[in-house]
């Protein structure tokens, strides 16, 4: 790893723990009065979530900029130039090295043992593209699923602060949180996995070597799996409050980060 990427990575980390304990704080309660009356462990949460909706749409929209503009990448998905996509996934490791700690430091009331190895998986599928710079298009394709964590985030906020499920920017939040969601996680996999089939039996996809080429696979495999019951499970909650049904409460969990997020909805995989 250079040593951009390595000043990037503990940048985004310093800087999401900033924003997390100095920034969040006054922000939060400018925006609403709600936030200082909420329980010390929501204000935990309230505070890493506002974080994680920082980070999402940082990195979602340097995803979308080299998605458009950066041909190295876009030509050679497997071996391009990384060096932007190496940015934009050193912000994000960045980003996980910060929950780690935070989870670790609230263990009692956030501890979750999958974010945990959902990070740790992250930043080891990470590593491969931070260290030998393999496989930039596809790294950076699948940040672009954070765009979905804001709406996910902002749900819960909204949950936070006792609005009511068939309040007007609760409904309008929840069908856009579907839409975008659907978009950016459901509507992208044909592209994503035609663009993954073109790869096999290339030159470029053999110098990967085993290692690579299963920790690609699998996890992109496992991501999307979660995303299509993520999406049912969003769908079916939307579908309840635009006809006034009752029923139990649909959770999604990022990030999570993710996570999908704590972020959460776990997202962060190459």
């Amino acid at each position: 790893m250079e040593t951009r990427e390595l000043t990037v990575v503990a940048g985004s980390f310093v800087g999401f723990q900033l924003l997390f304990s100095v920034a969040s704080p006054p922000l939060s309660s400018a925006i609403t009065p709600g936030y200082g009356r909420l329980p010390p462990t929501k204000l935990t949460e309230w505070n890493s979530r506002l974080v994680s909706t920082v980070h999402a749409l940082i990195v979602g929209l340097f995803c979308l900029y080299i998605l458009w503009y950066d041909d190295a990448v876009n030509a050679n998905p497997v071996w391009g130039d990384p060096s932007l996509v190496k940015l934009n996934v050193a912000i994000t490791c960045g980003y996980l090295l910060y929950d780690l700690v935070l989870l670790a430091c609230n263990w009692s009331t956030m501890g979750d043992s999958f974010f945990v190895c959902h990070h740790l998986a992250a930043l080891y599928a990470y590593g491969y593209v931070l260290t030998r710079g393999v496989l930039p298009y596809f790294a950076n394709f699948r940040l672009i699923s954070e765009l979905s964590t804001p709406f996910v985030n902002q749900r819960w906020f909204f949950e936070a602060l006792k609005y009511p499920r068939s309040h007007r920017l609760v409904v309008l939040n929840g069908v856009a949180m579907a839409v975008v969601f659907f978009l950016v996680r459901i509507a992208v996999m044909p592209s994503y996995w035609a663009s993954v089939f073109a790869t096999f039996g290339t030159p470029e996809f053999e110098r990967l070597g085993l290692g690579a080429q299963v920790a690609w696979i699998t996890s992109c495999i496992a991501l999307d799996v979660l995303n299509i019951i993520w999406m049912y499970k969003i769908t079916r909650g939307c579908y309840k409050v635009l006809t006034g049904r009752g029923g139990r409460k649909v959770k999604v969990e990022a990030e999570a980060s993710s996570s999908l997020d704590k972020k959460h909805t776990n997202n962060h995989t190459d």
